[in-house]
């Protein structure tokens, strides 16, 4: 029997989370009694919604300064010369500070997970020299993005989940990549959803280099509120924990500790208690009680120790307080009636009140018979945020919290129709769900080999390699509906993923053993130019890149389709309309099962709702496609819903038969 678990969101949207589930099964918001032992969390503080505003707050100047004191007083008892960047939780620069003898440059690791790479077979990004303040600041980042009020995550933690096994170790070959398995290759310099410091400082910011996996970055709390995060770059290698199984001595890193010390995460969310598939994540391997004492006094060491540095596109080399999550002047804000109608959700602003990213029709009617409608995009969006709402979270604490994420939605042409987050999502599944949305819209498109094709030779090449794998000389022109899960499983450098053997993904490096986390294969090559002139223009030496990721050629009408890069782990379903595509929908911040089922779900709902759109037919699916490995056939994925989802429903295999 085919299960549809529609949610009907009828009159006052903003009051109704309850569902209407049809023919007997279980709806997402049924009154079904909570699975989850306890009382969903948070605990909701306004009549008709279910999630709380985390309380607004944010760093001080004397707080940056005591930060920066702490993080450079343990560098100098360590011998070590470093640059220590501070950031706020949308990701403006408030400090970078670059003591004595510190170099201005590091260089990207030359280590592959295999080894360290012989002269000549370094891929990527391996080897390049970067601004070592460029590498700092990412890291911070990276430590204030990848957090929120119910996690605490790292740079070690990001590096933990990117790699091509998970967890990363020398005994864990064969097991699947990472989870989060290109992360890394987001918040990019040329996003054009990332703001700029000529933006007027409204987040959330790009990050130079990226997210980092490099350890010696993290988050910073006041209050249990996450407000920012620290990065310590000094050692020359930007690199990556290949080993898990050991704890390191990292100078990097228990600087950048003594610089959280009375800012610290609260212990239970640390990254350290989460477990994913069974796996407890790492949080850092520095430990309070290695430090020295703790020097509080700024003035002790600005001067003496170094001082505060201009870096071309980030800061102007003044210290600054930083702004508080929430507030117009955020960037993110609670969503006016006007813009949303559910009243727990966030949007992007200007910090003028105007919203950067109102709900609106497709703009790719010379490519659609028909385009999708400003109603209909409402309706997946707000029927994708019920989902949401009501779904247990993977990666928060404490257990049986809500789901929190963002939701993106796109056209054929990769142009934003809607942005919506839940209030305490972590900041980077922003920019990542908009990445994911353009993946599933993009690589579904008729006109994706025409479009790789003309992104230059090492692009080109992808095109010819997917045909070749999948046996299919037309593959990339439409025939086939990839949501990210079935785009990831051709990204992986082993296929099929969790197997080590001598096929590689023919999106992936094309040599399996050669795989790093700064080369992914097409998701490098595609940015790899944006980013390497992003840091010449850091560094003085030319213009900034363009505001859009890719050399590919411009979608009808300007702007690119994949203008934040594109993104390899799942969470995403591409859209269409009477068997066309039409658009894509992405999700990120919490889970990638969840992810998956809150985009594939809430589009099958919000189809339900306006009878006019919906996932693509199963037989167009990716998981119709069956790859031929040394005699063995081995079948894409498409998405993989979680078990128990929902805190107030008890139902089972919600995305079965759709």
């Amino acid at each position: 029997m085919v299960r549809g678990h529609v949610c009907c969101l009828a009159g006052a949207l903003a009051l109704a989370l309850a569902g209407c589930g049809g023919g007997g099964t279980s709806g997402t918001g049924s009154s079904g009694g909570n699975t989850g032992g306890g009382s969903p969390t948070p605990v909701p503080t306004t009549s008709g919604r279910v999630f709380a505003d985390p309380p607004q707050a944010a760093l001080s100047a004397g707080d940056v300064q005591r930060v920066l004191a702490q993080a450079v007083g343990e560098a100098q008892a360590r011998n070590l010369s470093a640059t220590i960047a501070v950031v706020d939780r949308v990701g403006n620069v408030l400090a970078v500070f670059q003591m004595t003898n510190a170099s201005g440059t590091t260089r990207i690791s030359r280590r592959q997970i295999a080894g360290p790479a012989a002269a000549g077979e370094e891929v990527g990004l391996q080897g390049f020299p970067v601004p070592a303040a460029a590498a700092a600041i990412s890291k911070a980042i990276t430590g204030a993005y990848l957090s929120s009020g119910g996690n605490a995550f790292s740079s070690r933690t990001a590096s933990q989940i990117v790699q091509e096994h998970f967890p990363p170790a020398p005994t864990t070959i064969g097991l699947e990549s990472g989870p989060l398995f290109g992360v890394q290759f987001s918040q990019l310099p040329c996003s054009d959803l990332s703001a700029r410091v000529q933006d007027g400082f409204i987040g959330p910011k790009r990050a130079p280099l990226g997210l980092a996996a490099d350890p010696g970055g993290l988050p910073l709390y006041k209050n249990g509120v996450v407000v920012g995060g620290i990065g310590v770059e000094g050692d020359g290698d930007y690199g990556f924990d290949r080993n898990i199984l050991n704890v390191d001595t990292d100078d990097e890193e228990s600087a950048a500790l003594a610089g959280t010390q009375g800012f610290v995460a609260p212990r239970e969310i640390q990254a350290d208690r989460i477990t994913v598939d069974g796996t407890s994540l790492r949080f850092s391997d520095a430990n309070a009680t290695g430090l020295g004492p703790l020097q509080s006094s700024f003035g002790a060491v600005n001067g003496p120790a170094g001082g505060l540095i201009a870096v071309t596109g980030y800061t102007d080399g003044l210290l600054r307080g930083g702004t508080a999550y929430g507030s117009e002047a955020s960037g993110i804000r609670p969503s006016m009636a006007s813009e949303f109608a559910l009243r727990d959700a966030y949007v992007l602003t200007d910090g003028a009140g105007v919203g950067r990213y109102p709900i609106r029709g497709g703009t790719d009617a010379g490519s659609v018979a028909q385009p999708l409608s400003a109603a209909e995009v409402r309706a997946i969006l707000e029927e994708a945020f019920v989902v949401l709402s009501h779904a247990r979270a993977q990666i928060r604490k404490p257990l049986d919290s809500r789901m929190q994420a963002t939701i993106s939605m796109v056209d054929t042409h990769g142009a934003v129709l809607g942005i919506v987050r839940s209030p305490d999502g972590p900041i980077f599944g922003t920019d990542v769900s908009l990445q994911k949305a353009r993946t599933a819209a993009f690589f579904s498109s008729p006109v994706a080999a025409q479009q790789l094709a003309g992104g230059g030779p090492a692009v080109a090449a992808y095109v010819q390699r997917v045909r070749d794998f999948l046996g299919d000389p037309n593959a990339l022109t439409g025939g086939f509906a990839f949501a990210d899960r079935s785009g990831g499983n051709l990204s992986r450098p082993y296929f099929p993923d969790g197997e080590v053997g001598d096929v590689s993904g023919p999106l992936s490096v094309a040599v399996p053993g050669r795989f790093s986390p700064f080369m992914t294969g097409l998701q490098t090559d595609l940015i790899a130019p944006n980013l390497i002139e992003h840091l010449g223009f850091v560094l003085g030496r030319n213009a900034d890149t363009q505001r859009g990721c890719t050399f590919l050629p411009d979608a009808p009408g300007g702007g690119k389709r994949l203008a934040n890069g594109i993104q390899i782990f799942p969470g995403s379903v591409p859209i269409y309309r009477a068997g066309q595509l039409v658009g894509g929908i992405g999700v990120s911040g919490d889970g990638i099962d969840q992810d998956d089922m809150v985009s594939f779900l809430g589009l099958h709902n919000g189809g339900q709702r306006t009878g006019t759109i919906g996932n693509a037919a199963i037989d167009i699916r990716a998981d119709r496609i069956v790859v031929n490995v040394n005699g063995r056939g081995v079948r894409l994925r498409y998405v993989s819903c979680p078990f128990a989802p929902f805190l107030d429903d008890p139902a089972q295999n919600v995305c079965e038969g759709l």
